[in-house]
């Protein structure tokens, strides 16, 4: 593990700090929660992968302490929680051990996989989710309010407008699981967003510990998130807390399961004449249309697998070892 100098230790706080003003202004402005929220991860993953273990940890204390000092314990508290998970993300990225313990060449250096690195992303954005969704009483009644009080704005608006009653309570049901699988799927991707430009950022300050990755052949999600996804969907027929929890891990999991779609689709159509309007059409269409995003899903469930990347460690400078073996 590196030693952490003075240097360091002010990139440490001041991505902290960084971290709690952006994680501020998502409460300040709830629209803007999940954008702010994921952006707050950026600091924190530039500075872990980048500086290593003991610059990250910094930072989440720092971020954690400004949170204290700038409103209450409890927010905080809740500053933490979400500089938690772009910390463990890094940390996860710095993770190596020889090659040869794998079956691999003896001057090689194995890093940890980004398949398991995705299903901790999923994990852990399931487990915001759920937090967040608890702290802030998340349930028919909170949702039975909103969608009340948009029934009120637009009859306000249209006086003559009728609403069937059966009508809103059925929006009432369908939002109360909407909501969580919405969440997941921009928390993941917000997340991955930021994971990415770190990674990008870091590399072109030659800070990075963990070599860049040809993300459309690297990018897949484990084999065992198969199993937490089919349980997510089965828990949605449950009710209740169950399908709540369901909904954000059908969510988070799902975005993890489309984006390896969509990185298995780039591999694939590499070499190709036709590659960038399939691509773009892919794309579009997905975005506008259920039946091919679920394409490209089936893809992403249909290619799980590892892919790790190596580097030359009799090579690599000793200022740039990673922190933790795997």
């Amino acid at each position: 593990m590196k030693k952490l100098n003075a240097k360091e230790l002010g990139i440490g706080a001041l991505a902290g700090l960084t971290a709690a003003l952006l994680v501020y202004g998502a409460t300040v402005q709830p629209l803007l929660f999940i954008l702010f929220g994921a952006l707050s991860a950026l600091p924190i993953l530039i500075v872990g992968l980048g500086w290593g273990n003991m610059a990250v940890i910094v930072a989440v204390v720092a971020a954690g302490v400004v949170g204290t000092i700038a409103q209450s314990i409890y927010f905080g508290l809740f500053v933490v929680l979400l500089t938690l998970v772009p910390a463990w993300l890094s940390h996860l990225a710095n993770l190596a051990r020889p090659a040869a313990e794998l079956g691999g060449p003896d001057h090689l250096m194995a890093w940890y996989p980004l398949s398991d690195i995705m299903l901790h992303l999923c994990g852990l954005a399931t487990a915001v989710i759920v937090i967040v969704g608890a702290i802030m009483g998340y349930g028919t009644e909170l949702v039975g309010q909103v969608v009340d009080l948009y029934v009120t704005v637009m009859k306000d608006q249209q006086p003559t407008l009728q609403l069937d009653p059966e009508a809103v309570a059925r929006t009432k049901s369908f939002m109360l699981y909407a909501v969580p699988v919405v969440w997941g799927i921009v928390w993941v991707l917000m997340l991955l967003a930021a994971y990415h430009i770190a990674t990008r950022i870091v590399a072109a300050s030659s800070r990075n510990l963990r070599p860049r990755e040809d993300i459309p052949s690297a990018l897949r999600m484990n084999r065992n998130a198969i199993f937490v996804f089919l349980a997510a969907i089965v828990a949605l027929f449950f009710g209740g807390i169950p399908a709540l929890i369901g909904a954000a891990a059908f969510g988070a999991f799902g975005a993890g399961f489309l984006v390896s779609g969509f990185a298995a689709l780039h591999y694939r159509t590499r070499g190709k004449d036709w590659r960038l309007p399939v691509l773009i059409l892919c794309y579009l269409t997905s975005l506008m249309l259920t039946l091919p995003a679920l394409v490209i899903l089936i893809l992403g469930l249909s290619d799980t697998r590892k892919a790790i990347a190596l580097t030359p460690s009799k090579n690599a400078d000793n200022s740039k070892q990673p922190d933790t073996k795997i």
